[in-house]
């Protein structure tokens, strides 16, 4: 009766509050296609737009690892694929979409107007090219000049040993050998039942749903030695985790509902699943012997559904540790014959391991470890030699800026890492390649003051780097490793189409805190033939989470974005990155530490604030706010903790108790928290704070973050009496954009805040 009472309440208020709503329908044709706006809005999505900007994305990659560069140029329908040779040079064209698209129709691919042919790789020794059209993959012979369809690959039955004589599966939570060439089979463990699994972990509720079953088709997870005589894989015990139950009302094919039950470890539970790292003997499980050896190290808290960090190296084991609450994390090395394991990597900083802004990477091209550590309160690189201290290393780099990724290893160096921040003038945002030596000799190879996304050859002798910025069109250059030196320009993307259609340029904006010292950075689109005589509502686009920021930095990020549609409907639409978001070092981040619920709500608005003073149009009466997942969770914090200044928000997939939501996610920032403070971060808490207007929409089978946290909000508003609109997208995961969800949110702002006057 209490769940029949709620539903009900949930779906008449959302009537109430949006006639427009059916339960669960489509909205009616007229309504979805009436407003103009619609279709300018359409031009400029994520979709469309970038068929106006030609040679955005050339899709350059390295082939025969770093010999040649593949890549596209032109218009669509007018393309040509290129190989350059990075040692002179030179590029050859290797065929034309002309030629393909003929060839591609007599093989019965649907082709209506210009072709969309993408490039997918191309192999050196058989001089063959692979690209995608019409839904699947095509091989063009470049010597012969045939086409025929590439086949899909095998599904892998079972992990084969690299001998090729054995071959491991999984079947009912247990692991077996087969030997390849009779088909005998031996059970490697004998003990696995739900509760006990080995080599297999827990399946997401979408793989179920896609397959109608609790235990889908699941990658065998077990790693031989090089010499095919040991396994490393885990076993993965509950513990005492919650078991979930979703309800797929609208299933295909089938007029009944279908439930699944699923093991989803949440942020705060007591009790979250193990995983135990072991080695498996085959020889020794042949002959009926014990065949496992545990790894002696702690067992790994699973937070997410996911195989735990667990390799070979030259014969040894690795494993890296993240103690629950991310207090610490180790990485161990250990004997596979006796499970001894040592301590060769400690990170343990206060309040926590921010593991986002941290990496362990074992190197034996180097005989230690390199480290991306927080410990000088910015994210450096670290040398640690093989059996040293291992709370200590070398420092490579240092300073106020941030090590991001380490990209490459050459034998005894140098390290090539991307960094952010470094360079004095530059956008704190922007990517650069450094190649750094173990002496901490560091070099820039991408000075310009750009943003750099960049590719290393497999030799590490070259880069591919897309060079643009929020305002400046991508170049696509390739690079000499050893210096940074520019060797040819492959393409550059020309967006003369684009404007010709009026379209409005993005703008970055900076300004600094309340602190005036700190510098705060944000994005404005405006609608395309924008007037500045006329007031404008302000929709801001949102995601605050502390494991990454929202600022875009390419030229891709900002142009060819979902924003620019929206913003056709008589909007400006803004990002903003606040205090407590990452890559700008951990007193930057930190305000976020078990205050999500809080953190950086008055830093958006100071932004907006300062927007308002330099752009008079910026009309703050309409401010309305979207974002999704947790973005969605911000959206609904923002309309709830600062209903005065945020009137309109559209809250999709949003975790709005985090204690709903998957473990790792809210864990990062909140640790180890009682129960008091997840209360005080969750949006339930706040619910009866709603003045203004508020759309909650989720996805039914949602298995990132579970339909549940709309719900509870949505319950939570009908008790404090605040009208909302809640939508229930069936047959929908974490992934909520399709027509009748863009349709819904657009004409929510229009209704509610853009055409308010």
């Amino acid at each position: 009766m209490r769940l029949r009472s709620l539903m009900f309440a949930v779906c008449a208020t959302a009537l109430m509050a949006a006639p427009a709503i059916t339960a669960f329908g489509q909205i009616p044709a007229a309504a979805a296609t009436q407003d103009p706006r619609a279709a300018k809005a359409e031009m400029y999505m994520s979709g469309k737009i970038g068929a106006l900007i030609t040679d955005l994305n050339i899709g350059a990659r390295f082939v025969g690892g770093g010999k040649g560069v593949v890549y596209r140029l032109g218009k669509r329908g007018e393309g040509r694929f290129l190989l350059a040779d990075p040692h002179t040079a030179t590029t050859r064209e290797l065929v034309t979409e002309a030629v393909l698209v003929p060839l591609l129709t007599a093989q019965g691919a649907k082709i209506d107007g210009p072709a969309d042919i993408r490039l997918q790789d191309y192999d050196l020794e058989t001089k063959v090219l692979k690209v995608s059209a019409s839904g699947r993959d095509w091989l063009y012979d470049t010597g012969t000049g045939a086409l025929k369809a590439a086949e899909a690959p095998a599904k892998p039955d079972g992990v084969v040993s690299p001998d090729g004589k054995w071959k491991v599966v999984a079947r009912n939570y247990n692991l077996w050998l087969i030997e390849v060439a009779t088909g005998k089979e031996t059970a490697l463990t004998v003990d696995g039942s739900y509760d006990r699994r080995y080599g297999q972990n827990y399946p997401l509720l979408g793989d179920m749903v896609a397959a109608n079953s609790e235990t889908p088709s699941n990658d065998v997870s077990v790693q031989w030695s090089q010499d095919s005589k040991k396994l490393l894989t885990y076993r993965l015990d509950r513990n005492g985790s919650y078991i979930w139950h979703a309800v797929q009302q609208n299933p295909a094919g089938s007029q009944f509902a279908r439930e699944f039950s699923y093991v989803y470890p949440t942020a705060g539970a007591k009790d979250v699943p193990q995983i135990h790292p072991i080695v498996v003997d085959p020889a020794e499980a042949i002959k009926g012997n014990a065949a496992i050896t545990a790894i002696d190290a702690p067992a790994q808290s699973l937070l997410w559904p996911g195989d735990p960090a667990l390799y070979w190296d030259e014969g040894r084991v690795i494993y890296e540790w993240q103690q629950r609450g991310y207090g610490e994390v180790r990485l161990y090395e250990a004997d596979p014959a006796t499970g001894k394991a040592e301590i060769r990597v400690r990170e343990a900083l206060k309040p926590l391991v921010t593991v986002t802004s941290t990496a362990i990477r074992n190197t034996s091209e180097l005989g230690g470890y390199l480290v991306i550590s927080e410990r000088s309160d910015w994210a450096q690189l670290y040398y640690i030699k093989r059996g040293e201290d291992p709370d200590g290393g070398k420092a490579l780099t240092k300073g106020n800026w941030e090590v991001t990724e380490i990209t490459h290893i050459a034998k005894n160096g140098p390290i090539l890492v991307t960094g952010i921040g470094r360079e004095a003038g530059v956008n704190p945002y922007y990517k650069s390649l450094y190649r750094v030596d173990l002496s901490g000799k560091i070099v820039n190879l991408t000075p310009e003051p750009l943003d750099h996304e960049t590719r290393v050859s497999d030799d590490g002798q070259w880069i591919i780097d897309r060079m643009s910025s929020p305002i400046e069109p991508t170049r696509t250059l390739l690079r000499r490793a050893s210096d940074g030196a520019i060797i040819m320009e492959l393409g550059r993307a020309d967006p003369a189409a684009l404007l010709a259609t009026g379209f409005t340029m993005p703008e970055p904006f900076e300004t600094f805190a309340s602190d005036g010292k700190t510098k705060l950075y944000g994005m404005i689109h405006r609608p395309a033939n924008f007037n500045p005589s006329k007031s404008y509502a302000v929709i801001e686009n949102v995601y605050t989470g502390p494991t990454t920021h929202r600022f875009g930095e390419s030229y891709d990020d900002n142009v060819v974005a979902g924003l620019n549609g929206l913003a056709q409907w008589g909007a400006i639409v803004v990002t903003i990155d606040g205090r407590g978001t990452s890559q700008r070092g951990k007193a930057f981040r930190l305000p976020a530490y078990q205050n999500l619920g809080e953190v950086g709500l008055d830093d958006h608005i100071h932004v907006l604030k300062a927007m308002k003073a330099k752009y008079p149009y910026f009309d703050l009466d309409r401010v309305g706010v979207y974002g999704g997942s947790a973005g969605g969770y911000d959206t609904a914090r923002f309309v709830l903790r600062r209903p005065d200044f945020y009137k309109v928000g559209v809250a999709s997939s949003g975790n709005h108790d985090l204690r709903l939501d998957k473990a790792w996610w809210p864990e990062v920032s909140m640790g180890i928290a009682d129960d008091a403070t997840w209360e005080r971060n969750s949006n339930i808490s706040v619910a009866g704070n709603l003045k203004g207007k508020l759309m909650l929409i989720h996805g039914d089978i949602d298995d990132n973050v579970p339909v549940a946290a709309s719900l509870r909000l949505s319950n939570a508003l009908i008790k404090a009496g605040k009208p909302h609109e809640l939508v229930i997208l069936p047959n929908t995961n974490h992934a909520v954009m399709q027509p009748y969800y863009w349709n819904k949110l657009t004409s929510f702002f229009a209704t509610h805040l853009i055409d308010v006057k």
